[in-house]
């Protein structure tokens, strides 16, 4: 089971749920809360990740081996749907809610297909409400969706190609209505940029923040944003006042190398020289900021991972994710490494498991995959052990002068310093870069 405080609700089959006609019963069994237990059906519809992909295919034969209809969605599935339906009779690519009641009205007549692609949905048309009754109450964070697409097109990211590269927005007022029907006081707003990408998104990203003050709910929730957002600090004082926790924001590397590879353009813009100015910002109205950072890339070495650890200490920056460099499928990435012969994971399904951002799945050039195991547990230790992590959340308190939004902040770095020495890397590897770096 995942960290409560670190884990937030699944929407996708709340979605299909609401989705659903409403002469069928729904009930959605999640393995983030509960170990999964046969239970009799009609239907069975699954959806999963990369990583735990193995696991839907497990589940989805053994009910069809009752000879129970099952349907696979998702982001892998939509990306290896030919692999998903040596698993499943049906695979619904994309967005869900406009092709689902066809789904629904085939499986009905006895005529239901392999594949069935759905459009891209227009969400200011969209009116469903997420069944989150249906959802455990369990969870500390009750997400909400506001956007889709992404007109980025980050190497390592499927969203542009899962849900394209148009930034589709919902309206406010609707939002807004959800929120209120939302029972539950904190929020993850599950968008991959809740403000979005332009001057007009960001005034829609206004009106909502406004709203939210203006209804009073008292609702703490955090968010997806891009760097560039630090320019505008009318919009992150609003959102501050309209209950804004923390932000979660993709830095990615402090090499411009590794950051020129990705294609991370608007980091290369800003420049890595200022990322500490994001941060002052974001400090500056009590927000904190949960800074995303990748290591695996071809321009790395003893002496980056030495100097991103002194960065990640003395940054400021609040919350700490390092993960490692994961070709997902649908990615240019993973299309470039295949080309070169570079990915070490390649029995798929069965490998599919070890794409969980922990394992490294392909050869960097210039040094041997384990050693950006040593390398991880070098800025790790460096992080969350005596005297740094202390220096690191005393310093946040001060940064903060908000006690809410520190504690956030505080659980959080818990729950990732667990999540590594857990890890498969943390006993096996030395953090001592002098071991395979000279």
């Amino acid at each position: 089971m995942l960290s409560r405080f670190s884990t937030f609700s699944p929407l996708g089959l709340a979605y299909v749920a609401a989705a659903t006609p409403s002469n069928w019963e729904v009930k959605i069994l999640d393995e983030n809360i509960g170990e999964f237990e046969f239970e009799e059906a009609d239907l069975v519809g699954i959806t999963a990740f990369t990583s735990n992909i193995n696991r839907a295919y497990k589940i989805a034969r053994i009910y069809r081996e009752r000879k129970i209809k099952v349907v696979i969605g998702g982001i892998h599935a939509s990306m290896m749907s030919d692999e998903a339906l040596l698993f499943a009779d049906s695979v619904v690519v994309g967005e869900a809610e406009d092709i689902w009641p066809k789904v629904i009205a085939d499986f009905e007549h006895n005529r239901l297909s392999g594949l069935y692609v759905g459009p891209r949905v227009d969400l200011n048309q969209l009116k469903l409400v997420p069944r989150r009754d249906l959802l455990d109450p369990g969870y500390f964070w009750h997400s909400v969706q506001s956007s889709r697409g992404c007109p980025f097109n980050c190497h390592f990211c499927s969203v542009s190609r899962y849900l394209g590269s148009e930034f589709r927005q919902r309206d406010v007022h609707h939002v807004l209505g959800e929120l209120a029907q939302v029972k539950g006081k904190y929020l993850a707003f599950v968008d991959d940029n809740l403000i979005g990408y332009s001057s007009k998104s960001k005034i829609r990203a206004g009106h909502l923040f406004k709203g939210m003050i203006e209804q009073g709910l008292g609702q703490k929730w955090w968010m997806q944003t891009s760097i560039n957002v630090a320019g505008d600090e009318n919009l992150i004082q609003l959102a501050a006042q309209a209950g804004c926790l923390f932000a979660f924001i993709g830095f990615e590397t402090i090499s411009t190398d590794s950051l020129k590879d990705m294609k991370k353009g608007v980091n290369i813009k800003l420049g890595v020289e200022n990322y500490k100015k994001v941060v002052d910002v974001f400090h500056k109205y009590g927000i904190a900021v949960y800074g995303a950072f990748i290591i695996g890339s071809d321009y790395e070495s003893g002496a980056y991972y030495r100097r991103l650890a002194r960065f990640l200490v003395h940054s400021g920056i609040d919350i700490i994710q390092l993960t490692m460099l994961t070709p997902l499928p649908g990615t240019e990435l993973m299309e470039t490494l295949q080309k070169e012969d570079r990915i070490i994971y390649h029995d798929y399904p069965q490998d599919w498991d070890k794409y969980r951002f922990s394992y490294m799945v392909h050869r960097p050039h210039g040094f041997q995959p384990e050693a950006i195991y040593t390398g991880s547990n070098y800025i790790k230790k460096r992080i969350f052990s005596f005297p740094a992590f202390q220096y690191r959340l005393t310093k946040s308190f001060f940064n903060l002068r908000n006690n809410t939004n520190f504690y956030a902040s505080y659980k959080f770095n818990k729950a990732l310093k667990k999540g590594w020495k857990n890890s498969h890397y943390y006993h096996d590897y030395p953090s001592d870069l002098n071991a395979v770096f000279r």
